[in-house]
């Protein structure tokens, strides 16, 4: 004890331009941390540091066949986590973009809102499933010209037709882009959570995989049950009434509640079991 308080004189004073660094690296590895959490990508970042372990190990005492085998190998670690981490540092930088730094910048939910639900409670009435984007502050131009431009306006009946099974444009998503239907048939990335259910389809990966890399909110309908699904931010909210899903797109867009009116509580709309906020692994849905 003697001996470890007579290094503290020894301890330069940070002052506070030490200390705000510090805590701005520390916040840093935080977020760093968490965008690994839970993903694939934090096997491989455990598996990184045990190298570097191994090789600071090695160079100490003095382990010379360690150290040179490993030699060949950390130099090119760099390259490696940019290569492996090619989809998180993608994700990290889209969060910093659209972030509203100093309280700019205002996002408003589509005012067709009242029709894009309509037409999910009758895709949820009939079991036909179905997978409608709505595009918030980042742009999807890239995952609307993957599928066929429409430019259309929104209502019902064409949300509906559109993911009738048997039709060319059933087979994918739909994004909505300011008020218009932007494109139909648009593919998606599928997450690669580990801690999806492996009884989710694509169509529900594909729900959470466009809102782990976009800011956009994605509504699913199961064609196995009906049942009504809401995925933001990497997060599937599943078994939701057409009230909770009109609630959760004004949350997300930060507007007051609206779209509502001309709805009506229905049989559809009664979840399976009981709402909750995260995936549940028992339900088998495409």
């Amino acid at each position: 004890m003697s001996s470890f308080l007579r290094l503290l004189p020894s301890v330069p004073d940070p002052g506070i331009t030490g200390i705000i660094d510090i805590l701005v690296v520390a916040f840093l590895v935080y977020q760093a941390l968490m965008v690994v959490r839970g993903t694939r990508a934090g096997h491989i970042l455990i598996g990184i540091l045990i190298m570097v372990s191994l090789y600071a190990v090695a160079t100490g005492l003095r382990l010379e066949a360690l150290r040179s085998l490993l030699s060949f190998i950390v130099p090119y670690l760099g390259l490696a986590v940019i290569v492996l981490f090619q989809s998180e540092i993608r994700r990290t930088l889209a969060r910093l973009g659209r972030k509203r730094w100093f309280g700019t910048g205002e996002f408003h939910a589509p005012e067709v809102v009242s029709e894009i639900l309509l037409a999910v409670e009758q895709l949820s009435e009939h079991k036909t499933g179905g997978l409608i984007v709505l595009e918030r502050d980042i742009g999807l131009r890239t995952f609307i010209e993957s599928g066929v431009p429409l430019d259309a306006i929104i209502s019902r009946d064409l949300v509906v037709t559109i993911f009738t099974p048997g039709l060319p444009l059933h087979d994918g998503a739909v994004i909505v882009q300011r008020e218009r239907l932007a494109a139909a048939a648009c593919f998606l990335p599928l997450t690669t959570n580990p801690a999806v259910s492996s009884q989710f389809g694509t169509r529900h990966r594909a729900a959470i995989g466009i809102t782990e890399e976009t800011d956009c909110l994605s509504l699913v309908v199961s064609e196995e049950t009906g049942r009504i699904s809401v995925a933001s931010f990497g997060e599937l909210h599943s078994g939701l009434t057409l009230k909770e899903v009109a609630t959760l797109i004004n949350l997300h867009f930060e507007t007051p509640q609206q779209g509502m009116e001309t709805i009506e509580e229905s049989t559809a709309d009664i979840p399976l079991q009981e709402a909750g906020p995260t995936v549940r692994p028992g339900e088998r849905t495409r």
